[in-house]
């Protein structure tokens, strides 16, 4: 008598689960084997064995799921994408680090220069839903296309405002480069997953992260270069222009680069999760849903308002280091750039060091938390000894700052993704972003505000008290590392399967 069973349903096939999909056929002796019938027996469930598993791999390959394997030019994406990335990061500081220079050119105030860089965080935050849909639906490539045109479009816009009377046209330029980012911030978690294996997706992550921080690092280093100090309206104008001229013109060939090289996914999966999350039928995803199922996710709202809070903090420290700098020390327009530049290369060392450590150890909320402590310690050394008249002190501190405060970028991307799998990587790495807006626009008011009226002191310890609130908050997570306990269990499926095969 001859009936199928799934495989776990027999004791000489308990090794595999019924979640394989395999299918095996039980035969029923009535009378004690003999070694002749215990022969015929395992020759006839090898033969049923074959057969089950040349229908599974068939089936496999008709639902387009080949095994998992890595492929070489996922770095070329990832730079690609770094690269682009940096692109338009440099343009978000490149007004605020030499305020004081924007503001004689346009004849405008310092907080209109100010929204320079807050209409980065203002327009994330309408936009951040229908772009991460767009990259649900349509996917990395049509979404970096889009990225890169916005950009590209916002330079040349800007290479037109190099007058003092065209305030309303570098605004609108920074604007299409504002609505770029929103194409742009929250995908190394995506093109990690997407392209990278189990054990290179938090350094994966690291590096995309790392692209922002070094467009960043630019911004703070050149324009204080190209853009020096003077009272020849004239000589700013040119000086203007060509920095303007620079960066449309990076812009333009990173756009082609793009549009030749650019690919969707890998032809196979880089990880077992990734093949389990191409398995799922695309009909079934619903955005809205999925939305809803990370809005009531408890650990992850936590985490995504503590990393909104420490990354504000960021925002603010980075739109107003000019005004802090230039407060305490007259003049020093170039060196504040430098302070800057080295928060963030700083940070890019954490960034990396971080990523390779969750590779490593897989230690998502320690690792959070320690690094979250670190900056709050960092900010609150800063802010006291800013004003003590050495600048190598403040250069000091400010390393030390970013470090661990851009350092732990690529951790809450991670972690997150960890705590949601198998949320798509767009959607929470896009709250994250939208939470860092929120706060960021606030901060960066709140501040600038306090600054005005109290000093530089007393708003950085505005900053601290919030950086505080984050850490508590951030020990208050459950840690559940979703991706983490599908991965070992896909392995632990097709160890089951290379077994039952080798014993038969």
């Amino acid at each position: 008598t001859m009936q199928t069973y799934h495989g776990s349903q027999h004791n000489l096939l308990s090794g595999i689960p019924p979640s394989s999909g395999l299918s095996f056929t039980r035969i029923n002796i009535f009378e004690t084997l003999s070694l002749e019938k215990d022969t015929r027996l395992l020759f006839v469930l090898d033969i049923f064995t074959q057969v089950n598993l040349t229908q599974c791999n068939k089936t496999q390959q008709s639902n387009g799921v080949p095994p998992a394997r890595l492929e070489s030019r996922r770095w070329l994406i990832l730079f690609l994408f770094t690269f682009y990335s940096l692109s338009n990061a440099y343009q978000w500081i490149q007004y605020g680090i030499i305020n004081n220079i924007f503001m004689k050119f346009y004849g405008v105030d310092g907080f209109s220069v100010d929204w320079l860089s807050m209409v980065y965080m203002l327009v994330y935050i309408p936009f951040i839903f229908p772009v991460t849909w767009l990259l649900d639906v349509k996917g990395l490539r049509v979404t970096a296309l889009v990225a890169n045109a916005l950009n590209c479009a916002g330079t040349w816009i800007k290479v037109a405002s190099a007058r003092s009377d065209m305030f309303w046209v570098t605004m609108l330029g920074q604007l299409f480069s504002a609505v770029a980012q929103v194409f742009i911030l929250g995908l190394p978690a995506r093109i990690a997953g997407v392209w990278f294996g189990a054990d290179e997706v938090s350094t994966a992550c690291s590096i995309g992260v790392f692209g922002n921080q070094m467009g960043i690092a630019i911004g703070f280093l050149l324009p204080p270069i190209l853009v020096p100090n003077g009272n020849d309206m004239n000589e700013l104008a040119h000086n203007i222009r060509v920095m303007f001229y620079i960066s449309a013109g990076v812009a333009t060939f990173i756009f082609v680069l793009v549009a030749i090289v650019f690919e969707e996914t890998p032809e196979n999966p880089p990880s077992l999760s990734q093949a389990q999350a191409r398995s799922t039928c695309a009909d079934k995803y619903s955005y809205t849903a999925s939305i809803f199922r990370l809005l009531v996710n408890k650990p992850f709202m936590l985490l995504v308002i503590s990393y909104g809070l420490n990354v504000g903090c960021f925002y603010a420290v980075s739109t107003l280091l000019n005004r802090m700098i230039i407060e305490h020390y007259p003049g020093e327009e170039v060196n504040a750039g430098r302070i800057g530049l080295t928060i963030v290369t700083a940070g890019m060392g954490g960034s990396l060091i971080c990523g390779i450590w969750l590779d490593k150890t897989k230690t998502y909320k320690l690792t959070t938390l320690i690094v979250y402590v670190l900056t709050l310690v960092g900010m609150l050394v800063y802010a006291f000894t800013l004003n003590l008249g050495h600048l190598w002190v403040v250069f000091v501190t400010a390393g030390v700052l970013g470090f661990f405060m851009t350092g732990y970028l690529p951790l809450g991307f991670e972690f997150a993704v960890e705590l949601t799998y198998p949320e798509s990587e767009g959607t929470s790495s896009g709250l994250l972003n939208c939470s860092a807006q929120i706060f960021g626009i606030i901060f960066t008011i709140g501040q600038g505000k306090i600054m005005d009226r109290w000093g530089t002191f007393a708003g950085n310890i505005f900053l601290c008290i919030f950086l505080l609130i984050g850490t508590i908050m951030t020990g208050f997570i459950k840690s559940e590392l979703h991706r983490q306990k599908a991965n070992k269990q896909a392995e632990v499926h097709t160890e089951s399967v290379s077994t039952f095969s080798a014993d038969v």
